[in-house]
């Protein structure tokens, strides 16, 4: 009975994933102007099904209890009327960019005469895992397409009703504009050997994307048989050098920690240089203890923050998607890289300086895929650095590194064109 059932999954996974590569053949055939038409019906029926879209949200609204949502999850997981137009505009904001296909990265004529040029191309078939959030569906799906992919989706089963509500409609905008129904797939069953299945099937899949919390990504990562654009965590720093604007940093660093805790590009780590530490820690902490932070240093900081716990090794390194933070004093803007490169995950780390030669440092020498200079850890999002929507952000240095939109789903290739070229 169980072989019956995972040969049965393994069929569905399997036809699935050959009928996305099918559309994605026909999407790279496909202009702008059919893709943009797609994106704009597509918010015009978001907008239009807002009840339809409502009402299967109150149906995972009323299951959330028995998954285990925090308040702050199912906050995340209501529709209101409200975010329902936020969906829709963030597809006309996707169909308002630059369309990357075609794009001529670089181009020259060879002394023999051939012509050649580095064309941008789509990547092909991304599977893309991520958490209960709606609107996490619509962007996906439209920046895939945008860029010329065809995406299976697999969100989690807490928003499955919503989701699919959000496809369907998707779909059907893609019947009246000429664009592929299987661009768009939503996995329809929650076995989570699901995810499995389509971590094996490389020759229908280029890439998969895992949203989520790090025990999922370093499952994907174990088991995937193609590429991952992922990060693990985001356990992200500011340094304030002994040349800062005290007060412009504890401002930067009250938003970098406070407007939002449970997001990867907030902050977790704070390192001050040793000459400012006196002045700098009581005002910050000051500061912080409005918004109820612990605070975790060393010795240091716990003679100038009484209030503040012992950090323990692991402290350095931790995200904590909440309201504690790491602090540390450094004796050289030297000692601040090397533990911010120890301890970080490469995700963004800022320095707050009045130096420029130590601004210039840090940027060179600090391994990150963003390095901040004077402003908040936050910055690292694809809508703030105008990239548009973004369907991820990786911590990795192949392909992608930092946000990723339209761009970070296309690959390249050479096309060559010649007159009856031979070669010697």
């Amino acid at each position: 009975m169980a072989a019956a059932i995972e040969t049965e999954l393994a069929s569905y996974c399997d036809g699935v994933s050959r009928r996305a590569r099918a559309a994605s053949q026909l999407l790279a055939g496909l202009s702008g102007e059919i893709k943009n038409r797609w994106l704009i019906e597509s918010a015009r029926q978001i907008e239009h099904a807002s009840t339809q879209i409502a009402a299967a949200n109150a149906v995972d609204l009323v299951n959330a209890p028995q998954y285990g949502l925090t308040d702050a999850e199912i906050d995340r997981l209501k529709l209101t009327p409200d975010r329902i137009l936020q969906i829709a505009n963030g597809l006309r904001e996707i169909a308002s960019l630059p369309d990357p296909i075609g794009e001529v990265i670089d181009g020259s004529t060879r002394p023999n005469g051939l012509q050649i040029s580095k064309i941008r191309v789509p990547l092909g078939v991304v599977f893309f895992i991520y958490e209960s959030r709606p609107n996490v569906t619509a962007d996906a799906a439209g920046i895939a397409v945008k860029s010329g992919n065809a995406i299976i989706l697999r969100g989690g089963k807490e928003a499955s009703h919503s989701s699919q509500a959000i496809v369907e409609i998707m779909q059907s905008a893609a019947v009246d504009c000429g664009v592929p129904v299987d661009a768009v797939q939503l996995v329809n069953t929650t076995d989570r050997e699901a995810v499995g299945q389509f971590l094996r099937l490389s020759q229908w899949i280029d890439l998969v994307i895992p949203r989520g919390g790090e025990s999922l990504i370093r499952r994907v990562v174990a088991e995937a048989t193609m590429p991952v654009l992922k990060h693990y965590d985001g356990n992200c720093h500011i340094y304030v050098d002994s040349q800062a604007d005290l007060e412009m940093s504890i401002r930067v660093i009250e938003n970098a920690k406070c407007q939002r805790m449970g997001v990867c590009n907030a902050l977790e780590s704070l390192v001050v240089h040793a000459d400012v530490a006196d002045r700098f820690l009581p005002l910050l902490a000051k500061n912080l203890a409005s918004h109820s932070i612990e605070m975790r240093g060393d010795k240091e900081v716990q003679r100038l923050i009484p209030t503040a716990m012992a950090a323990t090794e692991s402290d350095w390194s931790r995200e904590y998607l909440g309201p504690i933070l790491s602090i540390c004093v450094v004796q050289s803007l030297d000692a601040a890289i090397e533990h911010i490169n120890k301890y970080g995950s490469r995700h963004t780390d800022a320095i707050m300086t009045r130096d420029l030669a130590a601004a210039r440092r840090f940027v060179t020498l600090v391994d990150s895929a963003a390095v901040v200079v004077n402003a908040s850890t936050r910055f690292n999002d694809g809508g703030q650095l105008g990239l548009g929507a973004e369907i991820g952000i990786s911590t990795d240095k192949f392909h992608a590194r930092g946000p990723c939109g339209l761009r970070e789903l296309t690959t390249y290739k050479y096309v060559i064109y010649g007159d009856g070229h031979i070669r010697n």
